[in-house]
This record gives C-alpha cells, sequence and structure tokens, in this order.
C-alpha cells in the first residue's frame, strides 16, 4: 500500500490555549497510539490534503526528530462550518500486527445482464473494512462484474483473498444487476396496454 509522509513536530503543551495557538498558525494538533504512551505532535494542515480528500486508502510516515513511524488514520475532527481540520489521531502499526482499515472498492469489466438485457449496475458498498498485517494491506479491492447477467450480484465471499479477510459477513453484497427502472415502467405499460385491449375487445364481443 502507498504511504503519504506527515512532518511532525513534538507538543510540549497540550492545553487548550497551546492547541488554539497551534490551529492559528495553520498547523493542526495531532496524537499518536500504540504500544507506548500516546505522543502529542503537530503537523501543517495543507500535509493532510492528499492523506483525507482522497477517496484511496494509505497508510502514514510520520516523521519525528529524525525518526519515522508507520501509522494510520484512526480518526479526525472536523470544524462544523468552515470544514478544516480540527484534529487527527493516528495508530502506530507493527509488521506483525492485524489492523483494520476500510479500502475503496474498484469495479473492472463489464456486466453481460447491463450490457445485453438493459439492467442498471448498483454500488452497494464503495469501501471494504480488510483485516490483515501492514505488509498484506491492498491499495484497493477489485469486483470483476463481467460474469454478472440480470439479477446477478458479487458478494464479500466472491472476492476473498488469502492475503487478508473482511469483517463483513460473507453474504455482504458488494454490487449486483438490478433491472432499471425504465424497463420496470416499459414492462408495466405493456401490461396495460394488453389488458386494455383485451377489455376493449371483450366489450366489442
Amino acid at each position: 500500500m502507498k504511504s503519504i509522509t506527515i512532518n511532525g513536530s513534538k507538543r510540549e503543551s497540550v492545553g487548550k490555549r497551546a492547541t488554539k495557538a497551534i490551529r492559528n498558525a495553520e498547523m493542526v494538533p495531532c496524537v499518536l497510539y500504540g504500544e507506548n504512551n500516546p505522543l502529542h505532535f503537530a503537523a501543517k494542515e495543507l500535509d493532510f490534503s492528499k492523506l483525507v480528500f482522497t477517496p484511496n486508502a494509505h497508510t502514514v510516515v510520520i516523521k519525528l526528530d529524525g525518526k519515522s513511524i508507520n501509522a494510520i488514520l484512526q480518526d479526525i475532527q472536523f470544524h462544523p462550518v468552515s470544514d478544516r481540520i480540527l484534529h487527527v489521531d493516528f495508530y502506530e502499526l507493527k509488521d506483525d500486527k492485524v489492523i483494520s482499515m476500510n479500502i475503496p472498492v474498484i469495479v473492472e469489466g463489464a456486466a453481460p445482464g447491463v450490457l445485453n438485457s438493459g439492467g442498471t449496475l448498483s454500488l452497494n458498498k464503495r469501501k471494504l473494512r480488510v483485516r490483515a498485517i501492514p505488509s498484506n494491506l491492498p491499495d484497493t479491492i477489485i469486483a470483476d462484474i463481467s460474469g454478472l447477467e440480470l439479477g446477478d450480484k458479487l458478494t464479500t465471499s466472491d472476492l476473498k483473498n488469502d492475503a487478508y479477510s473482511f469483517t463483513h459477513p460473507d453474504t455482504t453484497v458488494v454490487c449486483q444487476v438490478r433491472t432499471s427502472r425504465a424497463s420496470i415502467i416499459e414492462e408495466e405499460e405493456v401490461v396495460e396496454e394488453t389488458e386494455t385491449e383485451e377489455t376493449e375487445t371483450e366489450a366489442a364481443e
């Protein structure tokens, strides 16, 4: 999985006044959690743009005092009006420790049920929560729809991989090919026309 680097500086004070000063300087107060005591630091707000405002999943390399720490984004708080980042929590990664992370779903292929039968593709899950050791975390989950006919669906059981597992039940629907609303309306109109013709015929007789 690709990583994004965040350059941070340790916080000497974590009080409200110090936190306000950090935000006024266009910095974000952060906390790194792990096996040791929480580590408080601050980083430039601009450094978070590629990590936060993207549909992709990334791990993070936090650089503090010449050291590099591998982590994942655990929680983030936004201002309710301005949407500015107020606070970020990270969780330190260990090479042999399994973690959970949301991974985006990418649809590949063309479904015959859409191309030939007039169906519509419904993506029920844009992200799936995956459990794996850090080195096995995928960048994306590929959902191949090239075999889906009208009424068919892909579930998490169809996307199983030896390198990782899903936290969702095996029956969780990821995507499916449904009958389009236009087709349903068209069928209803045909039925109504048929019933009308039959009624008119009976009346004429």
